[in-house]
């Protein structure tokens, strides 16, 4: 095993109520015996997460603050986070509590056995336990990933989830320019493009997924973006 750091980014955009109770899990995660880095973007949030972000970055020397003047979205929060982090592993990680790190091990493990420089956390291919929501939110995702599929020419089962995880080299190979959820298909795209192609794994994760009224934000007119992306990055040369 050569990898020895691994890199969390989290976007955040008003997770005041949230960010502190992820990031205590981040802390607490098993990371398979690697060093932790945390990169928080606050994407201009207008609630209090910008003070609940330094006040974590005060009480942990692991957290690496950053703060976008205004908000721009998620996509560029993550181009923040990937241009600054330095570990060799790096994991995208929500604000919210959608998505929990008590599955790193699994989302690691492809790296640590020297198998995947790419990992996707999916969550239709059978993690522990998953909250039972909007059953057209999971057609739109399977109807996108089927139609990532059949340009990248990958199987994935999840191509919109958050948990992505790549190695380092990988990730800053690529440039970015989507600003909002269009940087799932983007990044899909562009690292099934790259010559010779990594090594994608995906594994299965649970999911707790929150509705609207507990502050979901994606929606149709992002599902329409996704499908533009789709066809944009993955026909452009």
């Amino acid at each position: 095993m050569s990898e020895t750091r691994l890199s969390v980014v989290i976007p955040c955009y008003n997770e005041e109520k949230t960010l502190e109770s992820i990031v205590e899990r981040v802390m607490t995660a098993d990371r398979c015996g690697l060093t932790l880095e945390i990169i928080i973007v606050d994407d201009g949030s207008k609630d209090r997460s910008v003070a609940v972000i330094r006040d974590l970055a005060a009480r942990y020397s692991e957290i690496v603050a950053v703060e976008h003047g205004v908000n721009q979205g998620k996509g560029a929060a993550l181009r923040t986070g990937f241009a600054r982090a330095r570990g060799d592993i790096v994991l995208v990680q929500d604000a919210d509590l959608e998505y929990s790190p008590c599955d790193y091990p699994k989302l690691l493990k492809p790296f640590l056995d020297g198998r995947a420089d790419v990992v996707f956390g999916s969550r239709f291919k059978g993690g522990d336990e998953s909250r039972v929501l909007y059953f057209w939110h999971s057609i739109a995702n399977r109807v996108l990933t089927l139609a990532s599929n059949m340009f990248t020419d990958l199987n994935l089962t999840d191509m919109e989830t958050c948990y992505k995880a790549f190695r380092r080299e990988v990730i800053q190979r690529i440039s970015l320019v989507e600003n909002r959820f269009g940087i799932e298909p983007e990044i899909t795209a562009k690292i099934a493009r790259l010559a010779p192609r990594p090594r994608i794994y995906e594994v299965g994760i649970s999911y707790s997924g929150r509705t609207y009224e507990e502050g979901k934000k994606i929606g149709w007119r992002d599902g329409i973006r996704a499908l533009y992306c789709i066809l944009r990055y993955n026909l452009a040369r």
